[in-house]
């Protein structure tokens, strides 16, 4: 059941969830069946595949319309279902669309192409004619970091006119900018404000904005979901409490190693050791060593956002 987004504005939390693979060209599906159920079972309002924590730019083509397919027909409608679809390539875009919408997907993300950085006029032009071409809506997707390109505040404001952009994942980690977007849209509650570094949910959303792509929910989604839940609803013990298991995972299992993966690495290997998938990572990355998985298998019994998991 393919949900109107214009209608029914994306809030709450959107696990961009972790590709699994039992190598790098096959996809993990019984793997994948189980975090799917994981991810529903602990109340997720939507699933975002193919984002940078779902190693959008590393796997073939040939699994990623795999991956669109199986997780469309695994999460059967109980959720939206968003794709990214950035690329280098306009037209493999818009082709990575087409199988979204195919196979039942809700809406596609979509960040800059990467590579060269562009210019705002290009950016502009760029996102317009996506937008007018692409068979499902567009969420848009700020990230700096990986593609050289910043979304301004002015360019935002400028495509959000556009009838078939809906939102803004923002993963810059710059608080004042989103702040600003939160009170350029304060009189615009359907176009949807997501924050992606989990560290920085709540105070998003205490302040005004939609929900969360917190990478974090891969492990623990029922604790993104009630962090959430309390600031959506000004409960501000709650906030206080849940926050610092969200900082204690940011701490233990995202900042080992200084590799500009090692998020992904402490992710990848942390959910192995719960149960989901391998550990393997899709190549030129590779997975953290028996040394660095044995700490974690030490240091995940010890989180306080372990030990919350076991009790509810």
């Amino acid at each position: 059941m393919q949900r109107d987004l214009k209608k029914q504005p994306l809030r709450g939390i959107v696990p961009p969830m972790a590709t699994l693979l039992l190598d790098d060209t096959q996809l993990d599906t019984e793997g994948t069946s189980k975090l799917i159920n994981h991810l529903l079972e602990g109340g997720v309002h939507g699933i975002f595949i193919l984002g940078t924590t779902g190693e959008c730019t590393n796997i073939s083509y040939k699994l990623r319309r795999e991956l669109i397919s199986f997780t469309c027909k695994e999460v059967d409608g109980k959720v939206p279902v968003l794709v990214g679809v950035t690329d280098t390539s306009f037209h493999e875009s818009l082709r990575l669309a087409g199988v979204g919408r195919d196979a039942g997907a809700d809406a596609v993300v979509a960040a800059p192409p990467y590579y060269y950085g562009l210019g705002e006029k290009e950016v502009l032009t760029y996102f317009r004619k996506l937008a007018d071409e692409l068979p499902l809506p567009l969420y848009l997707y700020n990230m700096p970091s990986h593609t050289k390109t910043m979304l301004s505040r002015e360019t935002v404001l400028e495509l959000s006119e556009h009838p078939n952009i809906l939102g803004l994942k923002d993963s810059s980690g710059q608080a004042v900018y989103f702040n600003s977007m939160l009170y350029a849209f304060r009189n615009r509650p359907g176009f949807s404000l997501l924050v992606g570094p989990e560290e920085m949910l709540a105070s998003c959303v205490l302040m005004g904005g939609h929900g969360g792509v917190s990478g974090g929910a891969n492990l623990f989604p029922k604790l993104y979901v009630d962090l959430y839940n309390a600031a959506e609803t000004g409960n501000l013990s709650e906030v206080a409490r849940l926050q610092e298991l969200v900082m204690e995972i940011s701490a233990e299992i995202y900042s080992r190693g200084s590799y500009g993966s090692s998020f992904l690495k402490g992710l990848k290997a942390s959910m192995n050791v719960l149960g989901f998938g391998n550990g393997f990572l899709a190549f030129p990355l590779t997975a953290f060593e028996e040394q660095q998985i044995q700490e974690i298998k030490e240091k995940l019994p010890q989180l306080g956002a372990y030990r919350y998991s076991k009790t509810k």
